[in-house]
């Protein structure tokens, strides 16, 4: 008798707060590994902190609430609230005793043999000294507001990320205590006179002449804390109409979430330690002593800061962009050919800006709907819309205001698209619209053409210089019908009865993804050759785990590319053997999603917005679609292969949650975002000739090292020819 397999075990999932913790150590392994240029292991040290940062004020935030109301429901691994919120905190403090380690193990010892140097009062030349001492009285002084903690004047309010000092004060044998906000509003890493790379931080600048703060008493103790608070919004959206001002108003109150850590110089004093966590509401696992700087973002600044040490970055390269799609030509044209694929960062982002200010300003164009989810600051796609609507065009946005961390330049940039004449719409009730959409309609010699761009990344010409993603350029009459059916959706009351082409969530693409493994299930189940292949971010859903668990056991081979978090677990027998999990974590932040589907010699291409979380498939507006061209379908296939067979930067996911390195011995080695980096930069240069020469580009390809995958072929739906 066969015995049924309970795809829904507890023993069968990895916890997602774990999972994303492994993901951010092996963020810090980068930071460790000397192969890296010194200054970057720098930046993958302070990333680890901005994202510990933003993990604990939502994800641990969450945790501690259903904590709290003793919530009993254990997630798919098994575990409730309670042991999640231990079991996490226990790890954190582990990553973060492996931080400080790093830093001053390494780092700190690797940079002292460069000449640079972060430094501290006792180290500093006789001129240095009077340079800190003449900044504290000028500049620190009098800005400087020290806040008495007494019975009449009760502890301060703390705010989040803010650093603090905490301070123990005697006189006439009395003890007293008192905290001092450091100003956020002034530079904290300063450059020192006398040496081109000497440095030091802005409160070791202030704990030398404290006692100016404080005339007639003597400090005793002084120590450097700062807390992270539940930044998570809680907005209620029984409707759209005063979105915005709700968003708002939680913006505001976010600044009074509960703490939910407390970090410390381990130089603390154990009852100035107690009164903090005392008078901060925390508990012991909450509090974390650190031995060196407190909040290790302060890294990056310094990484940009010093001088005359190019060879302690990485080595620059030249992205590529199509000659058609650049501004001296017909973007139109050049996508009425064919479809036009881009590879970020390794090709530029400037077509996507070309294709939205070409839009603004030709006569042709009737109307541009555009998702937005998250832009950079100073966002050229915003001026241009703008300007396409005081050209008369009818321009709508989505703007996406509940953007996790982005709400703010949302909102303001929500305001100024309304105040240039768009319509801005804020979505559906109780979803995040997270879908990245380009809709441009054009007439042309009486006939109406919707082109259109759909991408795997947000719409930040900031962001995809450092985050991997595609996008696809296209004027697929089936998937324009898609689209404009979708902007029906997102701005009334629309509700297609199918898309042609597109599919989206809610729920679409949890469907059509089923669907596949299904169809794949029963072909392997009847001895056909099947094999499915995805690359994405995070995977967490338990419906969508125990799928592929299904999948696996009926002989599908499944290769998948994660990022971050993977509630999966590989090499269980009969029921994930037939899956492998590869991570790279490099020196570009993987964002891209892929699936591919091979069935039985038949192969699809879908790219797409959505991860394979609960939250993409059940509470986002997400998009996924095919790739249709099929020289484009081999480019998307040969970017897989070669990060696949990446041997430099890939972890393997083994059996006992670990993540091992691939071994390489008797292989080249293939680093796929150098290899891409650097096919990028010779087919820049290659055009740049051909342009010189006023010939048409002839692409030499690119020799692949030994036994690994050929090039990437140009010669495809990005080719300027």
């Amino acid at each position: 008798m066969t015995t049924k397999i309970n795809y829904s075990d507890h023993n069968y999932y990895t916890n997602r707060e774990l999972s994303w913790l492994a993901f951010n150590d092996r963020v810090l392994e980068e930071a460790r590994d000397k192969t890296n240029p010194l200054l970057e292991r720098l930046k993958f040290l302070s990333i680890t902190q901005s994202n510990l940062d933003e993990f604990f004020s939502v994800r641990v935030a969450s945790l501690t609430k259903l904590a709290a109301v003793n919530y009993p429901k254990p997630d798919a691994s098994g575990m409730t609230a309670e042991e999640q919120l231990l079991a996490v905190n226990k790890s954190a403090h582990q990553m973060f005793i492996k931080q400080y380690n790093t830093l001053n193990r390494s780092l700190l010892p690797a940079l002292a043999q460069q000449n640079i140097h972060l430094l501290k009062p006792d180290e500093l030349t006789p001129d240095q000294l009077r340079f800190i001492k003449d900044y504290f009285h000028d500049t620190l002084y009098p800005v400087l507001t020290p806040t008495a903690d007494d019975s009449s004047r009760p502890f301060p309010f703390i705010a989040n990320d803010a650093l603090n000092l905490a301070i123990q004060l005697n006189k006439d044998k009395t003890r007293y205590y008192a905290t001092l906000q450091i100003p956020d509003n002034l530079p904290r890493l300063i450059k020192l006179p006398g040496a081109e790379n000497d440095f030091i931080l802005v409160e070791d600048v202030i704990k030398p002449f404290l006692g100016q703060l404080f005339v007639n008493y003597t400090v005793k103790e002084a120590a450097v804390f700062r807390v992270i608070r539940d930044l998570d919004l809680d907005v209620a959206e029984e409707d759209t109409s005063d979105l915005l001002k709700e968003v708002q108003q939680q913006l505001k109150l976010r600044e009074q979430g509960s703490v939910i850590r407390l970090e410390v110089e381990s130089t603390i004093s154990k009852k100035l330690l107690k009164r903090l966590g005392k008078e901060l509401n925390l508990k012991d696992y909450a509090v974390y002593e650190v031995n060196g700087p407190i909040d290790l973002t302060v890294l990056s600044k310094l990484a940009s800061q010093v001088t005359n040490h190019a060879d302690l970055s990485y080595k620059p390269f030249t992205a590529y962009q199509p000659t058609s799609l650049t501004g001296g030509h017909n973007i139109f044209e050049a996508i009425r050919r064919h479809d036009r694929f881009l590879q970020h960062p390794y090709d530029k982002f400037d077509p996507v800006i070309e294709f939205i200010r070409q839009s603004a300003m030709d006569p042709g164009v009737l109307a541009i709907k555009m998702t937005l989810y998250r832009v950079s600051g100073d966002s050229p796609i915003i001026a241009y819309l703008g300007r396409a609507a005081q050209n008369g065009k009818q321009v709508t946005v989505l703007v996406e205001v509940k953007a996790r961390f982005d709400e703010q330049n949302n909102v303001h940039w929500a305001k100024q698209l309304e105040k240039m004449g768009c319509h801005v719409i804020y979505g559906l009730i109780g979803l995040k619209t997270h879908c990245k959409l380009t809709l441009v309609v054009r007439r042309e010699q009486g006939v109406i053409r919707r082109y259109m761009h759909m991408a795997t990344g947000n719409y930040n010409d900031v962001t995809a210089r450092f985050y991997t993603d595609m996008g696809l350029f296209t004027v697929n009459a089936d998937m324009g019908i898609d689209a404009t059916n979708i902007f029906n959706m997102l701005s009334g009351y629309s509700e297609p009865p199918y898309f042609h082409q597109l599919h989206i969530s809610p729920h679409g693409i949890r469907d059509f993804i089923n669907d596949k493994l299904t169809q794949a299930t029963e072909m392997a189940k009847a001895g056909k050759k099947v094999r499915i292949r995805m690359k994405m971010n995070s995977l967490s859903d338990q419906s969508m785990i125990a799928h592929l668990y299904k999948a696996s056991h009926a002989g599908v081979k499944i290769s998948l590319l994660i990022r971050g978090i993977c509630c999966l677990k590989t090499g269980i027998p009969d029921v994930s053997d037939n899956i492998t999990v590869h991570s790279i974590v490099g020196r570009f932040l993987e964002h891209s999603r892929v699936f591919i589907f091979n069935l039985d010699g038949q192969e699809t291409v879908y790219l797409s917005s959505a991860d394979l979380m609960t939250r993409n498939l059940n509470r986002r507006v997400e998009l996924l679609f095919p790739i249709n061209d099929p020289q484009i379908k081999k480019r998307v296939l040969t970017i897989y292969k070669v990060m696949w067979n990446d041997n430099v930067k890939t972890r393997v996911l083994q059996p006992d949650d670990t993540f091992k390195h691939v071994d390489r011995r008797g292989h080249v080695a293939l680093d796929a975002q150098a290899y891409f980096a650097d096919l990028a930069s010779v087919h820049a240069k290659a055009d740049k000739a051909a342009a010189e020469m006023a010939k048409p580009t002839e692409f030499q390809p690119m020799l692949s090292p030994e036994n690994q995958p050929n090039p990437l072929n140009y010669d495809d739906g990005s080719d300027p020819h």
